[in-house]
């Protein structure tokens, strides 16, 4: 699958941290899927096939200023993957886990060492949300749990359910890139007996989990959430993130209309990861 991308360089002398947080989260809604923040810059990653080059230009004259220029590329497969080998490095979380790829060498010892070949999904450990939901997943005894990974990407969190012991795990992803890069993550680090499966929340009809995870934006989270809560029975947990700190009331609304109790979160950078437990 070829990708589109596009660069916007920050207009100089502006809030870039801030300016960068209001671009990503138009470029999400707008249906791009991976993000860079090099120096006052943007870069930001969309299929070929889901790019809509009017729509884009309507959308950069309506917030041009925010940015001084756009540039946009094609980008085959096999060029980004040289993209990601010579930028991804490994990352820590907590202290106790440790992100990497498998060109790496020299990997530190921790409780969980989880090896992740990104491409082109979402989901390496350096975002803050990806980080934050490990961070609140090391606290979470999964042993015997039945755990949902919604919009799985690499598969990163499912694989570390698996890790900490899960019963059952389940990935999910509506992007055929990231349900054959989550099949390769689990082979990676000897994961077996994962479902992986490509679709979306309709594929949740009838089924039951005991802690659900979902690292979306913030409109999926929305739109979908009657259809998670429906998969958790009394005392189940659902751990979500991909939302920024203004978002968090009424995310937490919508989880309270559909019965789900607050019961921690945690922020950084102006993103939030926070876990609920079902009523």
């Amino acid at each position: 699958m070829n990708y589109i991308e596009i660069t916007c360089t920050l207009t100089p002398n502006s809030n870039t941290a801030e300016i960068s947080e209001i671009l990503i989260a138009l470029l999400s809604e707008f249906g791009f899927e991976s993000f860079e923040e090099p120096d006052d810059a943007v870069k930001a990653y969309i299929p070929v096939v889901n790019f809509d080059v009017t729509a884009f230009q309507k959308l950069v004259e309506e917030y041009s200023n925010l940015f001084s220029t756009v540039d946009i590329r094609h980008i085959e497969q096999k060029n980004w993957n040289c993209v990601w080998e010579s930028n991804f490095q490994m990352t820590e979380i907590a202290g106790r886990v440790v992100v990497f790829a498998p060109f790496h060498t020299d990997i530190p010892k921790r409780d969980y060492r989880i090896c992740i070949m990104p491409q082109m999904s979402f989901g390496t450990g350096h975002h803050e949300t990806t980080s934050l939901m490990i961070e609140l997943m090391l606290d979470i005894d999964m042993s015997g749990q039945r755990v949902l990974d919604m919009g799985c990407g690499t598969g990163i969190l499912g694989i570390f359910a698996a890790m900490k012991k899960a019963r059952t795990v389940t990935l999910i992803d509506i992007d055929e890139w990231a349900y054959r890069n989550a099949k390769e993550n689990c082979e990676r680090n000897d994961i077996s007996g994962i479902e992986i499966l490509q679709g979306d929340s309709r594929l949740l009809d009838g089924r039951s989990f005991d802690l659900l995870l979902a690292n979306i934006n913030r409109n999926i989270l929305l739109t979908d959430m009657a259809t998670y809560t429906k998969c958790l029975s009394k005392d189940s947990l659902l751990l979500i993130s991909g939302f920024y700190t203004n978002d968090f009331q009424d995310i937490t609304d919508e989880t309270t209309r559909n019965g789900l109790e607050l019961m921690k979160h945690l922020e950084k950078k102006n993103w939030v990861a926070a876990l609920y437990r079902k009523r």
